[in-house]
């Protein structure tokens, strides 16, 4: 059974749609979504959680079409943190703990005292009063405190501090090493993906241009850099885009493709995203 399964999903807002969408994530993966703001990362989210239906395709969690009754169910089982955390401002964390607990039938409060304490999260301060980083992370342990087997995350690791980010991503790490837990998690942080995800899922103007393999993309592409003559001496289906620094000319090359005379450089996903975008605008 797989996580997530998106099969021709479109949706479309005036200028804006998502265009036949089709993702997969199996269980116990983590799968990054990316793209720059207003891609559709968001708008893919709300319509796996069905607070968009489509206007075409189907979309499935945990084996079950989340338009129909039976998904109600399902959601006791999904963790969500969306890219703003929405409680009543004049609540403490406590008082939202006792709110949960009447929401959930598998609250554990226990573990969201734990996750309080690790967080370092004030229990009697009001949520009206945290920062940003503050409300991320109290959100994160309320997705985590109701034994779900899918985290769905957008932005999640957004305003957090690079210690504390560490933090959460191990956790989610951890999270994940149950054979049946599956995280899909959006993020405009790319070291982020890199650290964590099986999986990345690239989403532009709406498009899905690719869901691969992290560790496979990473041995698939590379960087070349050298002169102008050297770039265009290449075999098209070598070259994914370039760019010219003035200097010299910067490429992401499929390793395969290129001569074994030729050094080429370790890609990051960064690398690879961002060439990938040079190239759709330019198509």
């Amino acid at each position: 059974m797989n996580a997530i399964e998106l099969s021709h999903i479109s949706k479309s807002f005036g200028s804006f749609a998502i265009q036949d969408l089709n993702l997969t994530i199996p269980c116990g993966t983590i799968c990054g979504l990316v793209g720059e703001n207003g891609a559709g990362k968001s708008t893919t989210i709300r319509l796996i959680m069905n607070a968009l239906q489509p206007d075409s395709g189907t979309a499935f969690v945990q084996g079950v079409d989340v338009s129909s009754p039976e998904f109600q169910q399902v959601k006791e089982d999904i963790g969500v943190v969306l890219d703003e955390a929405y409680f009543p401002e004049v609540l403490t964390p406590v008082q939202v703990g006792k709110v949960m607990a009447t929401t959930y039938r598998r609250w554990d409060q226990k573990q969201y005292t734990d996750f309080l304490q690790r967080f370092d999260l004030p229990e009697k301060k009001a949520f009206k009063d945290f920062s940003r980083g503050m409300k991320m992370k109290l959100a994160i342990a309320i997705a985590l405190s109701h034994h779900p087997k899918l985290l769905i995350l957008d932005e999640a690791t957004s305003g957090l501090d690079p210690i504390v980010r560490d933090e959460v991503l191990e956790i989610f790490n951890e999270f994940t090493r149950e054979e049946d837990h599956s995280i899909l998690l959006s993020s405009h942080i790319v070291s982020d993906l890199e650290k964590l995800c099986d999986y990345i899922a690239f989403i532009h103007q709406g498009r899905l241009l690719f869901c691969e393999e992290k560790d496979q993309m990473l041995e698939t592409y590379g960087i070349f850099t050298g002169t102008a003559e050297q770039v265009q001496s290449l075999q098209e289906e070598a070259v994914v885009g370039c760019e010219n620094s003035g200097y010299s000319m910067r490429a992401l090359v499929r390793r395969d493709e290129m001569p074994a005379s030729l050094e080429v450089e370790r890609a990051s996903i960064e690398d690879i995203i961002l060439f990938m975008v040079k190239g759709a605008k330019q198509k």
